[in-house]
């Protein structure tokens, strides 16, 4: 079976659950805090909770967030590729849920932001796996040109997936345009594939990524609880999402990526993977944390008491 070789960052998230958000200067009571695994990890968690191997090619630190994510990574199953500790600690992000659901973050880059070539190599890349490249891992410029390189000199027969996140704004950077040619799948929310191409709307952002990406890419655009768009070769669907009392946004795109790639290493359908992805994503959002993504039995009965199917 294909893996999954994520070269993301996994980070520890402090999150916190709050009414509303401190005004500038202020402070409020959070009802819940705790330290979880977060980033990267969110994506992998759901993709091996789905049955789909998963290894992480991305640094770890020393220190007790380091800790914390190699043990997080080991109670999934999570393969970590990069054997050795790096000499600083893994990074922190604060994650705040309001009343609303929505989260806003701020993050400390540790570790993760750093990669070279000789880590990349640890693990070669086969036929047929997904090589999961994050927007994120282009911003830290002690990781991006060894990741672009690495990632340019693949084979076709790996599948490159990438994930602009929110920060990614524009196809314009020199390594975004370097990137480009080279993806095989993209995976993004709405607000970030809007902002990324200028659109409108969904169905034009969709229409302006074709011009920047190979002809043959799956594109994949969620819409938050109206599900997710699927693109390719200039056929397109949408995937209506499951109806939830939602509680906490944090993770749900990722649970969605996670899902939707373990869907198509089982040899699924972009439908039958983007409806399964849309489970997993709606069923997140009613959990607290960030790696709240459920496994395939939780997805299966969700479908099941959805569609009778």
């Amino acid at each position: 079976m294909p893996r999954l070789l994520h070269t993301g960052q996994v980070i520890i998230d402090l999150v916190m659950a709050v009414d509303k958000l401190p005004q500038p200067g202020g402070d409020v009571l959070a009802q819940s805090a705790s330290f979880e695994a977060g980033g990267g990890f969110n994506v992998m968690a759901a993709a091996a909770r789905n049955g789909l191997p998963v290894v992480y090619l991305g640094r770890h630190g020393t220190g007790r967030f380091g800790d914390l994510a190699r043990e997080a990574m080991k109670v999934e199953g999570i393969r970590i590729g990069i054997a050795h500790k790096a000499e600083r600690d893994t990074g922190l992000c604060v994650a705040v849920t309001d009343a609303s659901a929505e989260r806003s973050f701020i993050s400390y880059i540790g570790a993760e932001g750093e990669l070279t070539t000789e880590d990349l190599a640890s693990v070669p890349a086969e036929a047929g796996d997904y090589v999961y490249v994050s927007g994120y891992s282009l911003l830290h410029v002690g990781k991006a040109q060894a990741l672009l390189d690495w990632v340019l000199g693949l084979p076709k027969v790996i599948n490159v997936v990438f994930d602009p996140g929110p920060l990614v704004d524009s196809p314009d950077a020199p390594l975004m345009q370097a990137l480009l040619p080279r993806i095989d799948l993209w995976t993004s929310n709405s607000v970030e594939a809007l902002r990324f191409t200028g659109a409108a709307d969904i169905a034009e952002a969709l229409d302006r990524l074709t011009d920047h990406l190979p002809a043959e890419v799956l594109m994949v655009v969620r819409d938050g609880p109206q599900g997710c768009w699927i693109s390719q070769r200039g056929e397109r669907e949408h995937l209506p999402g499951f109806k939830v009392e939602a509680v906490d946004s944090n993770g749900a795109g990722d649970a969605h990526a996670g899902v939707f790639l373990a869907g198509l290493a089982r040899g699924l359908s972009a439908s039958e993977a983007a409806r399964r992805a849309n489970a997993a994503a709606a069923l997140a959002v009613t959990r607290w944390g960030p790696a709240t993504s459920p496994g395939t039995a939780e997805v299966d009965a969700l479908i099941r008491k959805t569609f009778g199917a």
